[in-house]
This record gives C-alpha cells, sequence and structure tokens, in this order.
C-alpha cells in the first residue's frame, strides 16, 4: 500500500532535525511533526554547552569520548552556530584534590585536551573567578546556539525536500495488528507555515516507517500505540544574566552537585542547573528558591553574579533512559548515553523505533545511528554524510565580509548579523530597501526578520529562534511590536495581533522569577509601555466606578495625578492595582536585600 510518506519523525528538537536532515540527504521522503515550533522541548531549553566531554570523564567515559568527537565535528560543520569559547573545571579550598586528579586523568584517557593553570592563571583567564581559585583544568568547551543549529538542520532538510510541519501535534500513532503506520496529528492553525486566526485541522499522515524522537516525550507517544518506554524526565533550572560576566565556560571542579557552571553565550551568561526527576515533563514545579540557590551557589565561583541582574529564568527537562532493571535512584547517576529502541525486536510491532537519553552535543551522532537503522529496515543503501557536509549558514566561513560597511550596516550589527547567518549573509541582507535595527538589544535587522518570517509565518517564536530578536535586556518590550508590525500586510490585524500576544506572554513566562532590583523596574517599564500605549491589558475606555451608575470616562480621568503619584481616587480600581504594585515593589526589594546581602539587587 502507498503511503504519504517514508519516513515520518516525530519531534523537532535537535535529534529529530538531525534525523530529517539525515535521512532526506540521503533520498529518502521525510515528514517531521513538532507539536510546538523547532526546539519546543528539551532543545530551547540548555544551558548552550558545547561539551568537550570533560563533565563526564569520570562518571561516563563513553559519553565524554563521543562528546568530544562531536565537539570536533560540530565545529567544522556547524562553525556559525558555535563559540570557541574555551572551558574551566575549577577547584577552591574546600572541592577534593582526589577528584581534580581524576578529572585531569580521565580527560586524558578521553583524549579530550587538557591543561592545569594555576589559581593565578586561571584568574588571568578570567578576572571576575573568586580570589580564592586554587587551579583550574583548562578543556575545549564552546558554546552553541541550539536554536540556530536546529533551523539549519531544517532548512537543509526541505532543501531535500522534507516537509517540516511545526505546531502539529500528535494526538494517536496509526497501529493495525502489530505494525504501526503513521499517525494522527493535529495542525494548530491548518498545515504549513503557522497563520494565526486561521482554524485548524486534523491529518492522518501515513508512512512506511515512524521515528519517535520526542525525548523526554517518548513514552507519553509510545503510549498511544499501546507501547512502554520508561522515560525518567529530570528537570534542570537555568538563569540568564544580562551581560557576559565571563567569556570563558566555568565549571566547578568537584563531584556532582546542582548548580555547578556559567556558560557565556551571545550578550549574556546561563547559569546552571539542577537535576530533580519529575513525574510528567509538561507539568512540575518552577520555584523561585531553585534561582535564588542557583545564583548564590555560582556566586562562590563568581562573586560579581550575586549583585548582577537577570532577565529571566527558566526549566528544561531532560530526556532520561536507563534500560530495565537497573535500578538507579539519583538522577545524576543515569548515563547520558543514548538507547536506539527498535519496538520489532523489543515489543513484537514494527513499523516504529524510539532513540531516547542522550545529550545536545551528540545530537548528529544520534540522527545518524538512527538513520542506517531505517534505511536498513527499509532496505536503502546510503550512508551518511551530516560529518563532512556543512550546514547551511555554515558555507565558506572564510569568505564572510567583516568590514564596518557591510550591508550598510553599522559595526557591531554588521558582525552580529553575519554571525547569525553565516554564509547566508549575503543572501538575506542584501535589500533594495530600508534596512533597519528591529531588536536593538540583539542588533537584529528587517532584513532578518522578514527572513524569519518567511520560515515560520505568523509564528513570532518562530521568529525569534531564528534571530534572536526580543531575546536580549529588555525581553522584548522594546521590539515585540515592532516583530509584529512586519506580519502586516501580508497577514490581517487579527493575525498580527495574536500572533503579538503569544510572544509577549512566552517572553514574560520566563521573566517572572527574576522580579528585583534593575529587572522590576524593567519588567515594570515593559508593562507600561505595552499596557498604556497599546491598551495590551484591554483596559475599556469607559468603566463603572462601582457607585450608583456613574460612569468613569477616559475624559474625567486626572491623568496628571499619576504624574503626582496619586493615581485615582482611592477606590477606583487603578488605585488599587497601584497599591498592590507597590507592595510587589516592597516585597521584591526585600528578597533583593536578602538575596544580596542587604544590598539593593540593582
Amino acid at each position: 500500500m502507498a503511503h504519504d510518506t517514508e519516513v515520518l519523525v516525530l519531534g523537532g528538537g535537535s535529534t529529530g532535525c538531525g534525523i530529517a536532515r539525515d535521512l532526506a540527504t540521503r533520498g529518502l521522503e521525510v515528514t517531521l511533526l513538532e507539536r510546538g515550533n523547532l526546539t519546543h522541548g528539551t532543545t530551547g531549553r540548555m544551558h548552550g554547552l558545547l561539551h568537550s566531554g570533560g563533565r563526564y570523564a569520570v562518571s561516563d567515559q563513553a559519553s565524554a569520548r563521543e562528546c568530544i568527537e562531536e565537539n570536533r565535528v560540530l565545529r567544522e560543520i556547524a562553525g556559525h552556530c558555535v563559540e570557541e569559547t574555551g572551558g574551566l573545571f575549577v577547584q577552591r579550598p574546600e572541592d577534593p584534590d582526589e577528584y581534580f586528579r581524576e578529572k585531569l586523568r580521565g580527560c586524558r584517557e578521553c583524549d579530550i585536551p587538557a591543561t592545569v593553570l594555576s589559581g593565578a592563571e586561571a584568574r588571568e583567564v578570567e578576572p571576575y573567578l573568586t580570589k580564592d581559585v586554587e587551579r583550574a583544568i583548562s578543556v575545549p568547551d564552546g558554546a552553541v546556539d541550539p536554536f540556530r543549529l536546529c533551523v539549519a538542520n531544517a532548512i537543509d532538510a526541505e532543501r531535500h525536500g522534507a516537509r517540516i510541519e511545526t505546531h502539529a501535534e500528535v494526538i494517536d500513532l496509526l497501529r493495525e495488528g502489530d505494525d504501526v503506520y503513521g499517525a494522527v496529528v493535529r495542525h494548530e492553525t491548518g498545515p504549513g507555515k503557522q497563520s494565526h486566526a486561521r482554524p485548524g485541522t486534523t491529518e492522518e499522515i501515513t508512512a512506511d516507517y515512524v521515528v519517535n524522537a520526542t525525548g523526554a516525550w517518548a513514552g507519553q507517544i509510545a503510549g498511544l500505540a499501546d507501547l512502554e518506554i520508561a522515560v525518567r524526565p529530570s528537570k534542570g533550572v537555568m538563569t540568564i544574566m544580562n551581560v557576559r560576566q565571563v567569556d570563558t565556560v566555568i565549571n566547578r571542579c568537584r563531584p556532582k552537585g546542582d548548580a555547578d557552571i556559567v556558560v557565556p553565550h551571545e550578550t549574556t551568561a546561563i547559569l546552571g542547573t539542577t537535576d530533580d526527576e519529575v513525574d510528567d515533563p509538561d507539568d512540575y514545579p518552577e520555584e523561585q528558591w531553585e534561582v535564588d540557590a542557583l545564583i548564590d551557589t555560582l556566586s562562590e565561583l563568581v562573586p560579581i553574579l550575586k549583585d548582577a541582574r537577570t532577565i529571566r529564568s527558566f526549566w528544561g527537562v531532560r530526556p532520561l533512559y536507563e534500560p530495565p532493571g537497573t535500578g538507579t535512584e539519583d538522577p545524576t547517576d543515569i548515563t547520558r548515553d543514548f538507547f536506539l529502541l527498535d519496538h520489532a525486536e523489543r515489543d513484537g510491532v514494527g513499523g516504529m523505533t524510539s532513540i531516547v537519553g542522550g545529550k545536545f552535543t551528540t545530537y548528529r551522532l544520534m540522527a545518524e545511528k538512527i538513520s542506517d537503522h531505517v534505511c536498513e529496515k527499509l532496505g536503502v543503501r546510503s550512508s551518511c554524510t551530516t560529518a563532512e557536509e556543512p550546514l547551511p549558514g555554515s558555507e565558506n566561513l572564510e569568505t564572510l565580509l567583516a568590514g564596518m560597511d557591510d550591508f550598510g550596516l553599522r559595526s557591531p550589527v554588521a558582525r552580529r548579523s553575519t554571525k547569525r547567518l553565516g554564509s547566508r549573509s549575503e543572501e538575506v541582507l542584501e535589500t533594495d530597501g530600508p534596512n533597519p535595527v528591529i531588536c536593538a538589544c540583539e542588533g537584529v535587522t528587517r532584513a532578518e526578520v522578514r527572513d524569519a518570517i518567511s520560515q515560520s509565518g505568523t509564528d513570532l517564536n518562530g521568529v525569534r529562534i531564528r534571530t534572536r530578536a526580543s531575546m536580549g535586556n529588555c525581553q522584548g518590550g522594546f521590539c515585540c511590536h515592532v516583530m509584529a508590525n512586519e506580519l502586516a500586510p501580508e497577514y490581517e490585524e487579527p493575525a498580527v495581533r495574536a500572533a503579538l500576544d503569544e510572544l509577549f506572554q512566552e517572553r514574560w513566562k520566563g521573566e517572572r522569577h527574576a522580579l528585583w532590583g534593575e529587572q522590576l523596574s524593567q519588567a515594570m517599564l515593559n508593562y507600561a509601555l505595552h499596557a498604556t500605549t497599546m491598551n495590551r491589558d484591554r483596559d475599556p475606555a469607559a468603566r463603572s466606578s462601582g457607585s450608583g451608575d456613574e460612569t468613569e470616562t477616559a475624559e474625567s480621568i486626572d491623568y496628571g495625578a499619576f504624574d503626582a503619584g496619586r493615581g485615582r481616587s482611592a477606590g477606583s480600581s487603578a488605585g488599587r492595582a497601584t497599591d498592590g504594585g507597590s507592595r510587589a515593589n516592597r516585597d521584591s526589594n526585600s528578597n533583593s536585600r536578602r538575596r544580596n546581602g542587604g544590598t539593593d539587587g540593582g
């Protein structure tokens, strides 16, 4: 029986996008389904570390060897997604000498270049390190942009004929007897690029083979075909700082523990992380104390963090997996290796394989292994080329222009744009029309935003992950509406407003755990800008004052009173909101003083 596609890939994270690219470049017909935008799950909620393997050199040497091998591959094929920061494993006085020696020995056993630095030498590399650093191990860690990397894989898959469907949730698997042959998908706004305010549809997609690459959600997806996968989701919190306090990846050199890494990433630094097993990858607590503990603990390594400004926090869920019967209780002890589960061999149900576990750094290797497996199942004789073929944007990086006047942009905007776009810079940035900066924090221009819209439709979060627009210090306060404006006139006003609401709400979601000091002021400014200048809180022009039939209109409001700090009458809703805001501010300042030893968090 003819099917709609040869291979149906479920999951649009790093592994799913890597599989789609690998199979498509081998000539197979591929369809990828992702319930959100690309990187919606674990991939979009990581700290951006390109592992050297050093973190696993003691506890999991097989994973460490895979990491250093793939680290070298990604520097070659994805240069426009990688920053070669280097990394330091830093020892403080209370950190055990024996573990330092084990780490150094493990790195060398795994072929990870490792050099010992004195405390003084480590502080020469990173001046903001604590003064009691005793010594450090230098390793080739790096920083990687997971959004850019996944999008590049998806673009290359599409170039080779793949169908990439985002905002397409799998609601059932098609199974007949002992064979899985496709999926039922619910399109949020219909198939193709997202278009807000357009009705959704449901579609059955049949396939010769199905690959379950949904990570922490692999067990839920398998359950749709009455199959069981005991994934053990483990959550971790990360906090983003307003600037780069370090330019090198800083790791704490001690046995496993929470809050042990700082990763420089673009214009920011990302603090991480924790490791707590949860039951449901979609439903778990996000606690303020986790953020506080992260900052307090990492301030022992980089003291400037204690008084620095955070701009948002977020949680991710690792897709940990162990073979049945292993019985590990602590999630930090679970291997970071990946597992290919052939359901024909494992469960007697053909037509589907799941891939679980693993790490972002080894996504390409994971994709290669499962693509080899799928090709064998389908009788396709074709080899993998993804370790040699550069991703779109990383071809001929040495030819990138770097002058002040490139594409009519002033430095450093030109440098930021060309770094994001890589070898696609000329294709995207050469334009006959005006090309103003849309996002000042990240230096994103109109040409980049429009290029991203051409790929993602009205999905402004899709635009965000492709360009970094709205990911800077203001968290979209000054650019969300300007990004939305670029959707017109191609899209009608209801779609544009819905897209703006979705983006702004997503930005707020990560800010709510960082409301102290200057960041509270920034959040309030963003609210004021959007609630008052655009009436984003949808405050009606006329409302009942609550006393009889009197109605308070726009004309009867004493706007001058706001400048004097009085607001409306004490009984009005505005007066109550103002009072509530004052209490929130006092509470936040109190929290800030607690966290910063009695000083203002700003």
